[in-house]
């Protein structure tokens, strides 16, 4: 029997509406959560192997990404957008800042807020990492046509929104 996130049977087996399912009747592969967290640890372990080579962690990438399209952003920012804990990006921020590849300058009207850029050093090592991440979206979307990719990043921008509990 395969159960509706409504809790309603979507067979006709007489189970009670608005019951939760179990996980095992649910089933893992029908439980979202668990296939999107498989997906994005795969990436990323496939991603990693080739970071690894350029002194360039899951963490270093996500904070260049993130900066190779924005001006400049605060650390929080960068942490929701980088999907990377405070501390730990904090800590990767340093990383990057020994290593030429972003700049933190203070905001002249609040001396407590530094703005985090990319530098022209770190946008040629991210450069050099787009090339692996874009044949990896490629790999992750070849049996899906331009319609259901489509449709599918609609939903996950809804998916998002629903679970958003920030602004970014």
């Amino acid at each position: 029997m395969e159960m509706g996130l409504s809790g309603e049977s979507t067979a006709s087996s007489g189970a009670e509406v608005g019951r939760i399912p179990s996980l095992g009747e649910m089933g893992l592969n029908q439980f979202a959560p668990y296939i999107m967290n498989r997906v994005i640890a795969r990436w990323n372990a496939n991603l990693s192997e080739e970071l690894r080579a350029r002194d360039i962690t899951t963490a270093k990438m996500r904070a260049l990404a993130v900066l190779s399209v924005s001006a400049s952003l605060t650390i929080n920012e960068l942490s929701v957008l980088g999907v990377t804990e405070q501390s730990t990006m904090s800590r990767t921020l340093d990383s990057l800042e020994e290593q030429g590849l972003i700049s933190r300058t203070p905001r002249a009207d609040d001396l407590r807020i530094r703005d985090v850029a990319i530098t022209e050093e770190g946008r040629a090592v991210f450069n050099e990492v787009w090339p692996v991440m874009y044949d990896g979206l490629r790999q992750m979307f070849s049996d899906i046509d331009n319609e259901e990719c489509s449709a599918f990043l609609t939903t996950l921008q809804k998916i998002l929104r629903n679970v958003r509990k920030n602004d970014l």
